[in-house]
């Protein structure tokens, strides 16, 4: 070997056995997160998978709408609204639909659009002067409508909402028409925590939304006198700029004070994952208007990446450290007792059944005989004892992570020559 490279070729090898052999970012690494605020969650379970700065208010914009548009499908299911009910537009609704620097549609004065065409137009395009026709039509004005959505939101644990219009606008574009003591400058204020809260119960009470926020486009009012091309604001639809494969909803917000906004749910292998990201920016800190899409994959990908659901406990599994339980007056001083329901828990990627722990919950350390099988004799829950993520709401959240325990096996009353015998030998024991 030629000595004047020995030394150089030496140390090459050195590096190369030492070096990690990939410089990519592990694949559990938490995602950077281009946003003011973000979460995502398992929309079945509510377990959250990632969350930033989630618990903070902050301006909201357009996605306030998904209050409003539940409370119009509230109205519907409770039979006081039909979907080809004719709605009026007054004075100062159409004038407003006719701001062009605010998502709308055009809406004539005095004339009448179904429920359908404004519940379409506020998810398709955003309307704004079409959700305030909605408001006006379910409580008569925008200030009742409001008190409803405040209502609402409370009635969903969420109790620090700021919520002073039925649109997410700024105050100033309504000119006169704002809600008493609040200011031109007021905007809605949630947190994207609270916003999930929002976009789950909204899910699961009314579904079919997204047989309207998966359009990516369609024309408004055909057959009326103000006709429109809209296009789906949610630009991740299968068609538009930054498709994928999955989503089919559900609504973006921008204004000053907001930025740029959006809540997606996207399906996937079974699952359902729903993303909020608040004040998306690019990574170049430029203007980019597909930035909180691009940031919301980034949400999807760690998700789906790195969280899977296992199932922790079959029908009818025996307890670890927990297999039966005393019957000190039975036949059988002890019954061997097992989950009744199968347990499913969401874990990282990196983790399995054996690395969780079960919480068992005995109504009684011991139990009387005579017992029957499949006595119900407590509970176990099954956890993750290093997730600091939970769910969104953990005690609804125990139905999904929790058994309750039964016996497998009956006994008789021990009967007293046997009872007799017992304590004799336990007396010199």
């Amino acid at each position: 070997m030629n000595k004047k490279c020995s030394i150089p070729f030496i140390i090459g090898i050195i590096f190369l056995l030492f070096s990690p052999l990939s410089t990519n970012v592990s694949a559990s690494e938490s995602p950077d997160i281009r946003a003011e605020a973000a979460i995502s969650l398992d929309y079945d379970t509510g377990k959250i998978f990632y969350e930033q700065n989630s618990d903070e208010s902050m301006g909201i914009a357009s996605t306030t709408k998904l209050i409003s548009l539940y409370l119009v499908q509230k109205e519907i299911q409770d039979g006081n609204l039909d979907w080809d009910e004719e709605v009026p537009i007054s004075q100062d609704v159409a004038e407003l639909s006719e701001n062009l620097d605010l998502s709308n549609v055009p809406l004539a004065e005095n004339e009448y659009y179904t429920v359908q065409d404004l519940f379409e137009a506020a998810v398709i395009q955003s309307a704004n002067a079409a959700t305030i026709a909605l408001a006006e039509k379910v409580a008569g004005s925008e200030e009742e409508f409001v008190d409803q959505m405040r209502q609402q939101v409370e009635d969903w644990g969420i109790i620090d909402a700021k919520i002073v219009n039925s649109t997410g606008l700024s105050n100033e574009f309504l000119g006169d028409n704002i809600y008493p003591g609040t200011t031109q400058e007021d905007e809605n204020e949630l947190s994207a925590k609270d916003l999930a809260i929002v976009t789950r119960n909204l899910l699961q009470d009314f579904p079919e939304i997204l047989q309207v926020s998966r359009i990516p486009e369609k024309e408004f009012a055909p057959d009326s006198s103000t006709p429109f091309d809209m296009e789906n604001f949610n630009q991740m639809l299968p068609g538009l700029s930054a498709q994928r494969d999955g989503v089919d909803g559900l609504k973006t917000g921008t204004t000053d004070l907001a930025g740029a906004c959006f809540v997606g749910t996207i399906e996937q292998d079974g699952n359902r994952l729903i993303t909020v990201v608040l004040n998306a920016t690019d990574h170049d800190e430029i203007e980019n208007p597909n930035a909180r899409f691009d940031e919301t994959n980034k949400l999807i990908d760690y998700s789906f990446d790195n969280w899977k659901q296992e199932t922790i406990l079959e029908e009818n599994d025996s307890i670890p450290n927990t297999s039966s339980i005393t019957v000190p007056q039975g036949k059988r001083q002890s019954l061997p007792i097992v989950a009744q329901d199968e347990v499913n828990l969401w874990l990282p990627e990196n983790k399995s059944r054996e690395d969780v722990s079960y919480n068992v919950s005995l109504e009684n350390d011991e139990v009387e005989a005579p017992i029957e099988s499949d006595t119900t004799v407590g509970t176990v829950q099954a956890q993750d004892e290093d997730d600091d993520l939970g769910y969104l709401d953990n005690e609804e959240a125990e139905e999904y992570f929790e058994s309750p325990l039964a016996t497998t096996e009956g006994t008789e009353r021990a009967n007293i020559f046997t009872t007799i015998w017992r304590n004799i030998k336990n007396f010199f024991q």
